[in-house]
């Protein structure tokens, strides 16, 4: 299969790209600065030079290509919230899933006369969020910010769907991975201190992924022609924050009793402080569905792998 992708130097983009390759997939990365993609990918990928925002030359290169996957979008914790960062986040994903549907409609099909496909991610802000209760991929959308630049995020998405292109949404929980995203920022306290603990109660849940589980649903939903429509991202077994620091202090073997206030959060983050002080506890019932079977269903043993 020949795979075309947005936001493959990102944090998910550089696991999954590799695992593409070991599977003999070919691999279009399209980047803003190609010479440092080349130098981080060599001869893994063929690099396209452009930006997903603007409309372009590299919508050309979609042509020749079976799949893509679209993993083009600013990193909500990148900055302190504002309406301009607000505009960017939102253009980041938004606008560059228009102009890849805009590359798909150019040829929709393969050359064998297959219609493409389309994994595109989003994120399970889309739920808003919530107390206890489990969510999975029937439950509608939230009210807030991030619920409705994800809504909106997965439309945009979904206007390949009269093209014929298969369309899965990958809804992504907390990636974890040593590499970066929240962990690292998770595990500082315990490296700089010696002691980390809950933020805020605790009692929000987390619903977390290892980054190798991430890569296989990315996979299955390349791969799978049932695999229409979203999909949950997240480990079938979500913890609360206080089991997640826990968890997190047993692999490092430090303590974990010293509480973060929610306050403080709020003060260093601003708005986007509620993803993390207020949980979600999202289940990932259609990949269970479809036959995933999870490397790290379980919290404690992902950790180890991740951490050891």
């Amino acid at each position: 299969m020949r795979i075309f992708i947005t936001g493959g130097t990102g944090l998910v983009g550089s696991r999954l790209i590799p695992r593409l390759r070991q599977r003999q997939d070919d691999v279009v990365l399209l980047s803003r600065r190609k010479q440092a993609a080349q130098d981080r990918f060599g001869s893994q990928c063929t690099i396209v030079e452009g930006d997903p925002t603007l409309a372009g030359v590299w919508m050309n290169a979609v042509g020749d290509c079976d799949a893509v996957v679209n993993l083009a979008g600013e990193g909500i914790f990148t900055r302190r919230w504002n309406a301009d960062f607000k505009a960017q986040l939102r253009a980041s994903r938004v606008k560059s899933t228009e102009n890849i549907v805009g590359a798909l409609a150019k040829s929709p099909l393969t050359a064998s006369g297959r219609p493409k496909v389309l994994v595109n991610a989003s994120a399970i802000g889309y739920y808003g969020p919530h107390g206890d209760e489990e969510i999975t991929e029937t439950d509608p959308p939230g009210n807030d910010v991030l619920a409705q630049m994800c809504a909106d995020w997965e439309a945009a998405a979904q206007t390949a769907k009269p093209l014929g292109v298969r369309i899965a949404i990958v809804r992504i929980g907390v990636v974890l991975d040593k590499e970066g995203g929240a962990l690292p920022q998770m595990l500082k306290p315990f490296k700089t201190i010696g002691v980390g603990g809950p933020v805020g109660s605790g009692k929000q849940w987390v619903s977390w992924i290892h980054h190798a589980d991430l890569t296989g649903i990315l996979g299955l939903a390349l791969d799978d022609p049932e695999a229409v429509g979203p999909i949950n991202a997240t480990a079938p077994h979500p913890v609360t924050n206080k089991e997640l620091t826990k968890a997190q202090g047993c692999a490092l073997h430090r303590p974990s009793f010293l509480p973060a206030p929610a306050f403080a959060l709020r003060v260093m983050l601003g708005e986007v402080a509620e993803v993390v002080t207020k949980g979600q506890r999202v289940l990932p019932k259609n990949a269970l569905a479809l036959g995933y079977a999870f490397q790290f269903p379980t919290i404690e043993p992902a950790l180890a792998d991740i951490l050891g």
